[in-house]
């Protein structure tokens, strides 16, 4: 396995923060293991460490119901295992939802377990109708994260950043 970018991984947190996220909530995945870090390290950020992504959602809502803007960290498996969330409670009752899933199996893809999601997330997303982007250069994680953020809340809706290995991680 490659390093994961710590550059990479302070770019988007810094992003985070500069939208007024304030609660992330997580499991420990590889590709965001950085990010974690920062949070937990971080006093004027909350860090939810989950036990199933779905709880994130659930997190989420009740984060925004407090008028606290939050983030979710998953992998692209987590994402499928939270779509009963997402659809029963995020989109039924309208909640911005800004979710951050790491683009496992992929081009490059290393790992025989992490193929299976990638090769279905864009279209998952695209039949829950959720907006995505790719984060692939740190170059625009910060434009990119702000717009998402912007139509999340304008949207009352989950959109979603999808974190490539270009980015996360250095070959």
């Amino acid at each position: 396995m490659s390093p994961v970018s710590t550059a990479s991984s302070r770019v988007i947190y810094d992003a985070l923060k500069a939208c007024g996220i304030r609660l992330m909530s997580a499991l420990p995945e590889t590709w965001l293991v950085h990010l974690i870090r920062l949070a937990e390290e971080d006093p004027e950020m909350i860090l939810v460490r989950l036990a199933k992504e779905e709880e994130g959602v659930g997190i989420s809502a009740g984060a925004h119901l407090a008028g606290v803007k939050s983030a979710m960290l998953m992998q692209n498996h987590g994402l499928l295992a939270s779509i009963n969330g997402i659809v029963s409670c995020a989109q039924l009752y309208r909640i911005p939802l800004l979710m951050l899933v790491s683009y496992r199996g992929e081009f490059g893809e290393r790992d025989p377990w992490q193929t299976e999601g990638g090769g279905v997330t864009e279209d998952i997303l695209r039949a829950l109708r959720i907006p995505f982007v790719m984060l692939e250069q740190p170059d625009h994680v910060a434009q990119r994260i702000a717009d998402a953020q912007t139509l999340a809340l304008a949207s009352n809706k989950p959109a979603a950043l999808l974190l490539r290995r270009s980015l996360m991680v250095e070959e």
